[in-house]
């Protein structure tokens, strides 16, 4: 099954004025010797979009990131821009990437230390040979955007780390590209400046109506700044969804786990209640299993391995039995806490298995003490194995 197979988008994709997407990425393969960097990648982005590819490191982003670009030439699909095709192999289209109108904004800043912001910033605009009067004024409006028109004339190298990425943004949307595709641009900034830039940069997309691809391995910048994200992994898409989707409705294990933090648990489904899956769960350690209920697992059938994915901030935790009788419970003895300023992070032995739980920062728990968890069946997800 291909990644697109897996999971296309319930969101519909902006059109450009002429009522194509704006970047059309159509079965792109890309092999490096024998290894298969990217696997029959399918992707359509509107216009004025924010679509971050997102996964581990070699899973196939940043080389699909480079395709578009025209930094690497893929082996077979299609790429085209503004409905244009810029890559196809088959034919034998091949556009470079001065020729594809589109901005980069890189890891490393690039900037040049010679030179001034403002020369920086108007670099692309002398190579496409802008008049004087348009230099000036489409480079101080770049630097308005990113809020450095007051430090035009000083030199690269007086910069912060801060500052030096966004001249990089500036001189990246100067020439009013079509799409502006970033590479990891905020990893080497400390955290406090990431958070920052983060809001800057989606502040930036939404007022200039930039189309924008970002490429990045942290979860967190992915939900915060997307449209939609694709999730990727050993060369193919997972997952194709708006941020709230994918966290709380992943289609399988690896998006579950990678998307923040869940408890997987490998059982079985033993049958349905309603739209709720029956899935019995091994304990080890001498204990009977335990049978729970949870949404999902419609492509399961009775006998299968199922997988229980858990978020730890949707189990409650308590000293006594709950008598609800609608939720899913275990007993547990706790292993360990860590202090994570805004809730305290619990690990919990069930059986052979470790869980999980985010609790008030205030809780007191002692190692090996006898923990009662309990969920309810509507946070809690049956995935197949």
């Amino acid at each position: 099954m291909s990644g697109t197979d897996r999971m296309q988008s319930s969101e519909p994709v902006p059109k450009t004025k002429s009522g194509t997407p704006m970047v059309v990425i159509d079965h792109l393969f890309k092999h490096f010797g024998q290894e298969t960097a990217v696997k029959d990648v399918n992707l359509a982005i509107g216009e004025g979009e924010f679509v971050t590819l997102l996964g581990p490191s070699g899973c196939g982003k940043t080389t699909t990131l480079r395709c578009v670009a025209g930094l690497e030439r893929p082996d077979g699909g299609e790429i085209s821009i503004g409905g244009q095709a810029v890559v196809a192999p088959a034919r034998e289209l091949y556009l470079p990437p001065e020729a594809r109108n589109i901005g980069m904004v890189f890891q490393s800043y690039a900037v040049w230390p010679h030179m001034t912001v403002f020369e920086n910033v108007a670099y692309g605009l002398r190579v496409r040979r802008a008049a004087n009067d348009v230099v000036k004024k489409k480079t101080m409006r770049a630097l308005e955007l990113v809020g450095l028109d007051h430090l035009a004339d000083r030199f690269a190298t007086k910069l912060s780390g801060g500052q030096r990425q966004r001249v990089a943004l500036a001189r990246a949307i100067v020439y009013e590209p079509r799409v502006v595709l970033y590479d990891e641009p905020l990893s080497n900034l400390d955290a406090k400046l990431r958070e920052q830039m983060r809001v800057e940069l989606v502040r930036l997309q939404k007022e200039v109506g930039l189309t924008a691809i970002y490429v990045t391995h942290d979860q967190s910048e992915a939900l915060v700044m997307s449209d939609r994200v694709v999730v990727m992994d050993k060369a193919v898409i997972q997952q194709i969804g708006d941020p709230r989707t994918i966290y709380a409705h992943p289609v399988n294990s690896f998006v579950a786990n990678f998307i923040g933090v869940a408890n997987l648990i490998r059982g079985k489904m033993t049958g349905r209640t309603g739209e709720l899956a029956e899935i019995e769960l091994p304990i080890g350690d001498g204990l009977a299993p335990v049978h729970v209920r949870a949404v999902g697992g419609g492509d399961i059938v009775a006998g299968q391995p199922a997988i229980l994915s858990l978020r730890p901030e949707d189990v409650q935790l308590s000293l006594t039995p709950t008598g609800d009788t609608g939720l899913n419970r275990f007993t547990g003895r706790v292993i360990d806490t860590v202090y994570l300023g805004s809730f305290l992070e619990c690990r919990v032995a069930v059986g052979q298995h470790e869980l999980i739980v985010q609790l008030d920062h205030f809780e007191q728990l002692a190692p090996g003490q006898t923990v009662h968890l309990s969920f309810a069946p509507e946070h809690a997800l049956c995935l197949a194995k």
